[in-house]
């Protein structure tokens, strides 16, 4: 038997404000979650799977229209024709959305119910899919206890999509638990949703995180696709392996231009390092400056010019798309020269250190501050992330004393 599991396919998902970005592939991204859908479909179909487990967030909220739903239902259907049963959950995603539960799946789908767990039976496959919905958006009642007792002669599996308790952190606890509340089910797999990076919690039972179908933004980077379990004719686990499904991918570049003497060779050495991005997928790339170089201060004076002489040395290659530049270099020279630059400096950064010490504080007293409706919108919300978020006040304090550092020098 074999079974495919997948999560937080975020079918249509819109795009985080691409369209501020000179050359974003807009469309290209746009269509992504569809796609890797569409690859989902056809791996099923190739590996004869058994059974397609869903475990939440097959959407992304509410829907504009039906189209998204009538897009789903079409590739489900395309299972059954296949012989495939689907088994899904609803999210937290899901659970806001009010025209999912009037549009009816398939009948090779089977949704579970979101007031109470219930089993599934496929005695013919020997398959027990355990598993309970979301009624609402921010659940937090720990859903897992109260799943039912393992079947006997059949592989067990929990359908679950939870914050569950050591898993990424990035993500709120929904329907929270613990490793040990999903062990005490004495079930074979647990196929869980919610968390976007692919994880393995346990392999006793196994209980793994597929990650999200597609990468959606540049903090959801690397690899996306879904798990494909095999059991052998006594019910036991050969193999769980990722396959790929993203057909768009982002990822960070961290270059490092320790000793390269100006912006050119800086220049030079990004379009090495975009050689050995792989060319199959359209890639998104974020490239880091890092290291100690005298062009420092040339980087952040013609920060505009070398961000577009990059993308267009991304646009030479098939596939690849820059998608922002940050500067986290510093200065070889880092003596005073009698100007005083080191003991302001040397402020800046204590003053800088005391605000990240507590970054929830900081955002608390920023949150109404008449400065972040100042922010460009270019820079404010690139990643998602609200203006207020801890990490978006770290990131930009440490771009805030390069910038100090480089005015500083320049003015010396």
């Amino acid at each position: 038997m074999k079974i495919l599991h997948a999560a937080d396919l975020h079918i249509d998902s819109p795009l985080r404000g691409l369209s501020r970005y000179e050359g974003a592939p807009e469309e290209d991204l746009r269509l992504a979650t569809r796609l890797a859908l569409e690859n989902l479909v056809r791996l099923a179909i190739e590996q004869a799977v058994d059974a397609v487990l869903l475990a939440g967030d097959v959407y992304d909220g509410d829907w504009r229209d039906y189209s998204t739903g009538l897009y789903f239902s079409r590739q489900m259907a395309a299972l059954g024709r296949a012989g495939i049963r689907v088994y899904m959950v609803s999210g937290n995603h899901d659970a806001q959305n009010r025209m999912m539960r009037t549009l009816k799946p398939p009948g090779n789908v089977h949704v579970f119910t979101t007031d109470r767990p219930e089993t599934v039976r496929d005695e013919t496959a020997g398959l027990a899919v355990h598993g309970q919905g979301f009624a609402e958006w921010d659940l937090s009642e720990n859903l897992a206890v109260g799943y039912p007792a393992r079947e006997n002669g059949l592989f067990n599996v929990g359908l679950l999509h939870t914050g569950l308790e050591g898993g990424y952190t990035d993500h709120k606890r929904y329907a929270p638990c613990t490793v040990a509340d999903l062990q005490a089910r004495d079930y074979d797999y647990w196929a869980l949703g919610h968390v976007h990076t692919r994880q393995i919690l346990s392999q006793e039972p196994w209980i793994v995180y597929p990650g999200n179908i597609q990468g959606r933004h540049a903090r959801e980077t690397g690899p996306k696709g879904c798990t494909i379990v095999t059991i052998d004719g006594e019910l036991r686990i050969e193999s769980v392996v990722h396959h790929d499904l993203d057909t768009a991918r982002w990822e960070h570049l961290d270059v490092d231009v320790t000793g390269l003497d100006d912006a050119d060779h800086v220049l030079g050495r990004v379009r090495q390092r975009f050689q050995e991005i792989p060319e199959e997928r359209l890639t998104a790339v974020r490239v880091t400056l890092t290291g100690a170089t005298s062009a420092h201060l040339s980087l952040w004076r013609d920060r505009e010019r070398i961000l577009n002489e990059l993308r267009a040395a991304a646009g030479d290659q098939p596939n690849l798309w820059l998608e922002q530049l940050k500067l986290r270099t510093s200065s070889e020279d880092h003596g005073d020269s009698g100007g005083g630059t080191t003991g302001i400096l040397t402020d800046v950064r204590r003053t800088l250190t005391a605000l990240g010490a507590d970054p929830d504080g900081l955002a608390a007293r920023l949150s109404n501050h008449p400065l972040i409706g100042r922010i460009p919108a270019k820079i404010k919300n690139s990643d998602g992330i609200a203006p207020t978020d801890p990490a978006w006040i770290g990131s930009l304090t440490d771009e805030a004393y390069q910038l100090v550092e480089s005015l500083l020098q320049e003015a010396r």
